[in-house]
């Protein structure tokens, strides 16, 4: 092999370690490596984009000129972009969808070799901190090293992308949508979708559309979990996602007062009719912490308790109370801010009662189907 050949060879196995920053997944597999020339210590590479004007180009030209940096035999980098064609776009889609060239989009958590937990968070009504829980929730499970999604299925209140800084509108690859990421976490939302502060006024096949472009179009790779942040109620979404994925649990978030407690029983007990599971049930705004140390409750208490008890009996199975968050003014200053409270601050009361809650829904789904259990006949 001549030198140069040795060179070429050590620049690909140095690019297959750099990942395109949006699909997550090495650069030479995805085929974005068009051609790989060394001239003495010159190094000329020219690298695909998905689509002109990649928002994470600069991100991929550091990585870049960082792995070929240590490549014995390269002195000099000279780093050119192209785009793909529209040929290329389509055979790196048809690759991200797992080799189905042609064929009608599938939602991926359904498909039977899926291992990803979907939660959908729901509440009865609006002001309990639903969105709030999911994103928090969200980056708690982040934080133990699982792979995490998140669909803003709020459609008309959609407020997900302000929790967690993201700005602007996805990449697209021929009819793919790369989800934008925030704190290590896959995101999309219609928000990123319309301009402004528009108001989003569809009526229910469009809602159920888009919640299945979500599912579908979007490209999640391997999650460890998706949560869904549901809108209040038991409405046409709530349906779609019993539809879309039955194998859905949900979560419901109430606040303590009695009055919350009876219209979160109502949004739980809508698995009665599609049949889904229920994870649990999380009381948010327990407790404040005053100055002196001591907790006043400001909402009542026991609303989270008699939810889950309810519950229990409405569906004839186990519906615990997963955890109690205090009411931490923390905790909103981070949504507005765009950091979940859980990052912040990871060490006050509420990111613990998050993360505990975390804990419990972190364990992960095992199919035993196609599996040898050791098992032989007596």
């Amino acid at each position: 092999m001549s030198d140069n050949a040795a060179v070429v060879e050590a620049v690909h196995e140095a690019l297959s370690h750099v990942n395109d920053p949006e699909i997550r997944r090495p650069i030479t597999e995805l085929g974005m490596v068009d051609t790989v020339e060394v001239d003495g210590g010159r190094l000329s590479l020219k690298i695909l984009l998905t689509v002109a004007g990649c928002p994470m180009r600069d991100t991929l030209q550091r990585d870049i000129a960082g792995a070929v940096d240590g490549v014995e035999g390269v002195t000099e980098l000279e780093l050119e972009f192209g785009v793909m064609s529209e040929q290329q776009r389509a055979d790196l889609q048809t690759k991200l969808r797992g080799g189905r060239a042609g064929t009608e989009p599938v939602i991926p958590f359904n498909l039977p070799e899926s291992r990803t937990r979907v939660f959908a968070i729901a509440s009865g009504k609006g002001g309990v901190g639903k969105s709030s829980m999911t994103v928090n929730l969200a980056a708690a499970l982040a934080q133990k090293g699982l792979s995490v999604g998140i669909a803003d299925a709020d459609i008309y209140g959609h407020s997900i992308p302000r929790m967690l800084g993201v700005e602007g509108a996805p990449t697209q690859v021929e009819d793919m949508i790369m989800p934008p990421q925030a704190h290590g976490m896959k995101v999309i939302s219609i928000g990123m979708f319309t301009p402004g502060n528009t108001a989003v006024v569809w009526r229910g096949p469009m809602l159920h559309r888009a919640l299945q472009q979500f599912l579908a179009d979007v490209y999640w790779g391997e999650l460890d979990v998706l949560l869904l942040d549901l809108p209040p109620g038991t409405g046409d979404i709530a349906i779609s996602v019993a539809q879309l994925l039955p194998t859905a649990e949900l979560v419901v978030v109430t606040t303590p007062q009695q009055a919350a407690a009876e219209v979160a029983e109502r949004a739980g007990a809508i698995v009665t009719q599609t049949h889904q599971k229920l994870a649990g049930v999380v009381e948010n705004m327990s407790w404040m912490e005053l100055p002196d140390g001591s907790h006043i409750e400001p909402f009542g208490s026991g609303g989270g308790k008699t939810v889950a008890e309810a519950l229990t009996r409405d569906v004839g199975a186990d519906v615990p109370l997963l955890g109690q968050i205090p009411l931490d003014p923390k905790l909103r200053e981070g949504g507005d801010a765009g950091v979940p409270l859980v990052i912040s601050d990871p060490d006050c009361e509420a990111s613990r009662a998050i993360r505990a809650i975390a804990d419990q829904l972190a364990v992960r789904k095992v199919s035993l189907a196609g599996k040898q259990l050791g098992l032989s006949p007596v």
